[in-house]
């Protein structure tokens, strides 16, 4: 599943106002006006108990959402299903990773050392 089929299919079954953000490096998705959700969406080709987020684009979804009075979301889809997290109700334990990709959509495949955190899907709702 890419993210044109996420959103897709977040919108027909569970937000039916979702709008797509209109800046492509923005740091939110998508939003919903009627369920006051900021939303990041994030697909993985392969499944993983635990999901990685990057601090950066946390904080940066944190504070737009905040900034808004929004609840702040981050849904990411596997091969094995699609978990929703409310940020605003987990903890994460963040930790310095070496020799990620600086980018997973583009060519750019140079290696970086990022701060990431994780999320348990057992601590997410799953949608599908």
């Amino acid at each position: 599943m890419n993210e044109q089929e996420l959103f897709q299919l977040i919108k027909s079954e569970y937000l039916p106002d979702l709008i797509k953000s209109e800046e492509q490096f923005a740091s939110f998705d998508c939003s919903s006006k009627e369920s006051n959700l900021y939303i990041e969406l994030k697909c993985r080709y392969t499944h993983y108990d635990d999901l990685l987020i990057e601090k950066s684009k946390y904080a940066r979804l944190m504070g737009e959402a905040r900034s808004k009075s929004m609840i702040p979301m981050y849904i990411n889809s596997t091969p094995e299903g699609v978990w929703a997290f409310n940020l605003n109700e987990v903890d994460i334990i963040w930790e310095f990773r070496d020799d990620l990709p600086m980018t997973t959509e583009f060519e750019n495949n140079e290696r970086v050392t990022k701060v990431v955190g994780y999320l348990p899907i057992r601590k997410g709702r799953q949608l599908c």
